[in-house]
């Protein structure tokens, strides 16, 4: 099993940055694909950034401006956000995927219980 923790939402003006963290407990952390979706307010939860062990995946809207990164050996995942929009404004959910590459909400086994990210304009 594994747990997700995430950190590092907040309140940032258009053009700002900010890093989330994804915490994550379990042995087998490192044979997982984690993934980055997020959820605005009356929308479905979309796809933004995903990382098996050997590639990284975006959604088209984030790509150029989004960075997921993730360090084994601390069991973290980070999703480093520059250039943000108001239209980046949501819940971001950390999530990992045992046999998938972390980039449909279907194939999640395990999520985090997200951190809310500001984006005003």
């Amino acid at each position: 099993q594994v747990q997700l923790v995430e950190s590092g939402g907040g309140l940032v003006q258009a053009g700002g940055s900010l890093r989330l963290s994804c915490a994550a407990s379990g042995r087998t952390f490192s044979s997982y694909a984690i993934g980055w979706f997020r959820q605005a307010p009356g929308k479905e939860r979309e796809f933004v950034a995903g990382s098996n062990r050997v590639s990284t995946y975006y959604a088209d809207s984030v790509k150029g401006r989004f960075t997921i990164s993730r360090d084994n050996a601390k069991n973290t995942v980070y999703l480093q956000m520059e250039s943000l929009k108001p239209e980046d404004t949501g819940v971001y959910y950390c999530a990992a995927d045992r046999f998938g590459n972390a980039v449909t909400t279907a194939g999640v086994d395990y999520w985090g219980k997200g951190t809310l990210v500001t984006v005003s304009s």
